[in-house]
């Protein structure tokens, strides 16, 4: 019964739990166990850590036997590329967005990896058959990665009776319309932090395969969460609709349980480890907003996760529940939405990220004021939330927190991602730190930065092309872009 898959996907940064629980009870019986991949969204099983420290370097999941190698591995996302030169001819190009652009070069790209930046426009290379991608009108960056998703749901009014209705087949139909979507967006990497069942997973290992167009995907499978808590998806039903949920589930009471959920979604092939430190807006329970794990869980989740090679990424909105997260040494807090100065230097101390997911803000702060779209409870945390989450951004940015580019899409629109720039400018951030926490940033956060997140030699070919400045304008974001992901280009259509 992994019906939820749809809702899961939907409701990270504000109340991801509703979905993943449901879908993951749902589930329960059917399933890729013993399979591993190295992607995965919200899901119930926790990985082993690495030693006291926190990854600061680029981590490649070891690939699991059945499944190709996800996003962090070689042959797929990253891995694959047309087997020919394309010489691509950038009016301005943004290499490494930090620095001033450069103007009138040529990215010489083999097999979907950069070979070198040239200046001029190159027409042939060494007598070699070549193909020219004229974009010398264009400007030109690195392919943006969004580190918030929900890539296989999209919250709608009637998301409660369709977790109950819908099975991982329509979550994964819908994840490929998703996924197409977001990649003509302009984000060629997504790291996709909830989704029940086993939908994502499928998708990740599908576009890796080059059977489905889409971005590369960094999956956590389901959310780790308490019985009761912020990913516990069978909140709010009849108990008899649904099996109790346990580590496939993510749901995990005590230190050894929480260890036992980090390896159930390393098992079954997750890249990221997600957990909910606190409750969420959108689980539909009235616990509140604030720490749901007792310290020891959490530090539990993090050591297993590391040890595994895997970076965690807390979802987060009361203080005290972000605060306790950090010290746990979490490598990213979604959401943030009441850090105070106390968070902010323990996120300096423990050189996390800041993910604030403004868009999800915006979209619940919205919906709230329509009557009926939330349940009850729902309802007064999201008119709480909705307006305070730019001003923790601008909060975090004033005082030097790393921020990275995510926006909880599945809670608003797929495709829409990009306006997150916009909320980003709106709070203080320059156009040119928010492009940056969108690909420098984020590639540094994925554990990728050796492979995305600049235009250099011996990187993916994932680059971005828009008409328009967006060092002047951040809005010419939100236009369609020319996308290259792997070296295979994308026109708008």
């Amino acid at each position: 019964m992994r019906v939820r898959t749809i809702v899961v996907g939907a409701a990270c940064v504000l109340g991801v739990a509703w979905m993943a629980g449901m879908a993951g009870m749902a589930a329960a019986g059917a399933g890729r166990q013993g399979q591993g991949s190295g992607a995965a969204t919200d899901a119930p099983t926790p990985p082993t850590p690495p030693t006291p420290t926190t990854p600061t370097t680029p981590l490649t999941p070891p690939v699991a036997p059945v499944r190709p190698a996800g996003p962090a591995g070689g042959s797929g996302a990253l891995g694959r590329g047309a087997e020919r030169v394309r010489l691509i001819h950038c009016g301005t190009l943004l290499a490494v967005p930090g620095q001033a652009p450069v103007k009138n070069v040529t990215v010489v790209v083999r097999s979907g990896v950069i070979d070198r930046v040239a200046e001029g426009f190159l027409s042939t290379l060494d007598g070699q058959p070549t193909e020219v991608v004229d974009l010398k009108d264009r400007f030109v960056m690195p392919g943006l990665i969004d580190c918030h998703t929900h890539i296989t749901g999209q919250y709608t009014r009637d998301v409660r009776l369709r977790g109950v209705t819908e099975t991982d087949a329509d979550a994964a139909i819908m994840g490929v319309v998703h996924a197409e979507r977001t990649l003509r967006a302009g984000f060629t990497t997504i790291r996709n932090v909830g989704s029940s069942g086993d939908a994502a997973f499928a998708l990740r290992d599908a576009i890796n395969a080059g059977l489905v167009i889409g971005p590369r995907i960094l999956e956590a499978g389901e959310s780790i969460s308490p019985t009761g808590g912020h990913s516990d998806g069978t909140l709010g039903y009849r108990d008899d609709l649904f099996g109790l949920p346990g580590a496939r589930e993510g749901i995990a009471d005590g230190a050894d349980a929480c260890r036992q959920a980090v390896r159930a979604q390393v098992k079954r092939g997750a890249d990221v480890i997600k957990l909910t430190a606190t409750g969420g807006v959108l689980s539909n329970t009235a616990q509140g907003l604030e720490q749901q794990f007792f310290d020891d869980e959490l530090a539990s989740i993090v050591q297993t996760a590391h040890q595994l090679g895997r970076k965690v990424a807390a979802h987060a909105h009361g203080a005290a529940g972000i605060k306790a997260a950090l010290r746990a040494g979490v490598d990213s807090i979604e959401h943030g939405t009441y850090i105070d100065e106390g968070a902010i230097a323990l996120f300096k101390e423990k050189g996390a990220y800041y993910v604030p997911t403004i868009h999800a803000a915006r979209f619940v702060g919205e919906r709230a004021l329509e009557p009926g779209f939330f349940p009850a409870p729902v309802v007064p945390k999201a008119l709480a939330v909705g307006p305070q989450i730019q001003q923790a951004l601008a909060r975090a940015y004033k005082a030097g927190v790393k921020i990275a580019f995510g926006t909880d899409v599945g809670v608003g629109e797929h495709g829409t991602n990009a306006l997150e720039f916009v909320y980003m400018t709106e709070a203080g951030m320059t156009n040119m730190d928010a492009i940056v926490s969108a690909t420098v940033h984020a590639a540094d956060l994925c554990g990728i930065a050796d492979r995305v997140g600049t235009v250099e030699a011996g990187k993916r070919a994932d680059m971005v092309a828009y008409t328009g400045d967006p060092l002047a304008d951040i809005r010419v974001l939100l236009g369609r872009p020319v996308v290259i992901r792997d070296g295979a280009v994308h026109r708008p259509r």
